[in-house]
């Protein structure tokens, strides 16, 4: 069961990420942090990024969401587990790099909690429905 929901919330990731990625954040990065964007990404390191930050969702919200709690508490465990863990990212930029946006921190913050809560919801979801 737990590989059938990794899978699972790995594509409800990347199909939600995918827009973020491909329609808003592109401009809206490169207006903010574009002096220190690379030309291409580092694939690998996306894809481990991808690989974790699912598996963390999996074992701390999608598979006891799926075992014995409900949608909401998925959405907000999700929500939260989102905002802790894009933190990390922007806030540590914030404290350590010259010139990092806070706008950026805040669009990331809101779009980590979004984002996360989102995947959450729908994992849980397909989850209780599809496979318990």
């Amino acid at each position: 069961m737990k590989v059938k929901l990794f899978f699972i919330t790995l594509v409800v990731f990347l199909g939600i990420d995918s827009l973020w990625l491909g329609l808003v954040a592109p401009k809206f990065y490169q207006s903010q942090i574009g002096y220190i964007m690379t030309d291409s990404p580092n694939f690998l390191a996306a894809g481990l990024f991808y690989l974790l930050f699912v598996f963390g969702m999996l074992v701390f919200i999608v598979d006891p969401g799926v075992r014995e709690q409900t949608l909401i508490w998925a959405a907000l465990r999700g929500a939260f587990f989102g905002l802790v863990t894009y933190a990390t990212y922007d806030l540590t930029n914030l404290a350590t790099l010259a010139g990092w946006p806070v706008l950026v921190t805040v669009v990331d913050l809101a779009w980590g909690t979004v984002l996360s809560g989102a995947v959450a919801l729908v994992s849980v979801w397909v989850g209780k429905k599809f496979i318990k």
